[in-house]
């Protein structure tokens, strides 16, 4: 997985950095596709900035209905159908999603020409290919607001080739078979159970996307052990009852949540616009007092997980 944050501001752009949006590109989906997390004013420019390609995306999830998180989706939508992309795109949101993006597409007379389909959510599982999953859970913001945990399967162990020579098990298609944990029955006769011969599991990563939200319990169990945590700090620690009474969280509370919850590395973003990039290391220091693992995100930074 790579996380690519194209929007890092809180509320309005400033001239450094675009509102929110993330895209998480995996790698194991049917065409190494982007996912994208919120979608704000702007993010279509940042996608004409960066590597991404909209004919990639293939996912887009909402936390919430505030401006800086949904605004840019007509524009997105219509200059994907208008650049000839036919692949489908499903947007995932709460209550009220379906009618922002069809009354902005119907008020303004556009359309697209891809299948798009619009999953409103509630708390709990949102989807699951088999490969990756993702699961919402509710924020404490001050409307419907959620996080995402996106998953990826376990994968199963590496195939040990060798056992299987010295076993006198021929190389062949069911080597695939094989691999996938499978029984297979080979031209001799001998029955060959692929589970006998699979090294441990391989452990799937897992990322922890905050909505804008006051400090949770909930976030115990959002990013419990996550390899990557990514959480709003919209302003410093000293501005604490002014953030959690708009519904939002300072460095201090997102990295004494990353460390309550187990997670291994945390991302913070969404600041303030009246934060400059000085202005940002001082962020930086409060947060890594708390816990060490800690970066800052920029407008086209890249990570890997």
């Amino acid at each position: 997985m790579r996380l690519t944050f194209l929007g890092t501001c809180a509320g309005t752009p400033s001239l450094q950095r675009n509102v929110t949006a993330i895209a998480l590109t995996l790698r194991n989906t049917r065409s190494g596709g982007t996912w994208l997390f919120d979608c704000g004013e702007g993010t279509q420019h940042q996608f004409m900035r960066s590597p991404l390609k909209p004919g990639k995306l293939e996912k887009i999830f909402i936390t919430h209905l505030h401006g800086d998180h949904i605004f840019g989706l007509p524009g997105l939508l219509t200059s994907r159908s208008m650049g000839g992309v036919a692949e489908p795109l499903t947007l995932y949101g709460p209550k009220g999603l379906r009618t922002f993006v069809e009354t902005s597409l119907a008020l303004s007379g556009s359309f697209v020409t891809f299948p798009m389909e619009i999953v409103e959510i509630g708390s709990g599982l949102v989807c699951d290919d088999g490969k990756v999953k993702v699961t919402a859970y509710p924020m404490n913001h001050v409307i419907e607001c959620y996080g995402y945990r996106i998953e990826e399967h376990d994968k199963p162990g590496y195939l040990d080739g060798e056992r299987l020579r010295a076993d006198g098990v021929p190389r062949g298609a069911w080597y695939q078979r094989l691999k996938l944990g499978e029984t297979v029955e080979l031209e001799d006769g001998r029955v060959i159970d692929g589970r006998d011969y699979l090294g441990p599991p391989i452990k799937g990563k897992s990322v922890a996307i905050f909505g804008d939200t006051a400090p949770t319990p909930v976030s115990d169990l959002l990013a419990d052990g996550v390899d990557v945590m990514v959480h709003e700090t919209t302003l410093e620690a000293a501005m604490a009852e002014k953030a959690n009474g708009r519904g939002h969280s300072t460095t201090v509370q997102a990295a004494t949540a990353a460390r309550l919850a187990g997670a291994k590395s945390l991302i913070a973003t969404h600041f303030s616009s009246r934060y400059n990039f000085t202005d940002c290391q001082r962020l930086l220091d409060e947060c890594r007092a708390i816990f060490p693992h800690t970066e800052l995100a920029r407008d086209f930074a890249e990570f890997e997980v």
